[in-house]
């Protein structure tokens, strides 16, 4: 791992100078705002039982669903169209190194878009006043939030890269990676609705524990689990490692 610094180096600085970097990050806190925006209002007509910030982490799948797949489509497809994989992989660098650079340089930009969400419970405080405002600020909900959804990101990311290996095309990397990442994200949930008869029972905890919504309730609530810890990091490490072997496989 002694060239992984400076693959990660020159993956970030990539990123900083790619102009679909500032296109996807102006669409991500586009659509957050939105998204905070509809909670708000509907927050000020009806009330509810928990704090406008969980519910606001309750629609993270659908940010995820689309921009996880503009960050990482480009990672490894664009590399094998330009034929510069190859070249990079000539030099005393190993496959692990460029995959976990890609990988590391995709989730800090992740988790920076995800940073810049957070300003806005600060704005809307100060731009208001009263108890509502101050539930707003709610830190532990924040806090949980946003280490769920860098925890979670671990995986998500993982299927990104792990799609951009299997093609040339970004547009294909994408489109898989929005499958996957469907599945991971709605899968468990949309089972669980369904009457299995006898297997319902028996799925029941295999379901709860790939359940994204369940780890989100969570850790907004602050209840720390380790099981969900386990998930991300396992499940993603082994993603990684599929896909060091699928561009082995493919230099």
């Amino acid at each position: 791992m002694r060239h992984f610094p400076a693959l990660l180096r020159h993956e970030l600085r990539s990123l900083a100078h790619a102009p679909s970097t500032y296109v996807a990050g102006v669409l991500f806190l586009l659509l957050m705002a939105a998204i905070y925006y509809l909670l708000l209002s509907q927050y000020a007509a009806e009330q509810f039982s928990v704090p406008p910030g969980e519910m606001f982490f309750q629609a993270f799948w659908l940010p995820v669903l689309f921009m996880v797949p503009l960050l990482t489509m480009r990672s490894l497809a664009e590399e094998r169209r330009m034929h510069t994989l190859e070249t990079l992989l000539s030099a005393p660098v190993t496959t692990t190194e460029v995959i976990l650079s890609k990988f590391v340089a995709s989730w800090v930009l992740y988790c920076l878009l995800w940073l810049g969400v957070m300003i806005f419970p600060v704005i809307t405080v100060y731009g208001t006043s009263g108890a509502d405002a101050r539930l707003l600020m709610h830190m532990p909900v924040l806090l949980g939030g946003y280490a769920f959804v860098c925890i979670s990101g671990l995986l998500y990311i993982a299927a990104g890269i792990l799609s951009s290996t299997l093609t040339r095309s970004q547009l294909v990397a994408g489109i898989l990676c929005f499958g996957v990442l469907f599945i991971l994200l709605l899968g468990p949930r949309l089972i669980g609705t369904q009457e299995l008869g006898p297997w319902s029972e028996w799925l029941k905890e295999p379901l709860h524990y790939f359940d994204s919504s369940a780890h989100r309730d969570s850790f907004t609530r602050g209840v720390l689990d380790t099981r969900p810890f386990l998930y991300y990091l396992s499940n993603s490490s082994l993603v990684l490692m599929i896909a060091a072997l699928v561009v082995e496989s493919k230099s």
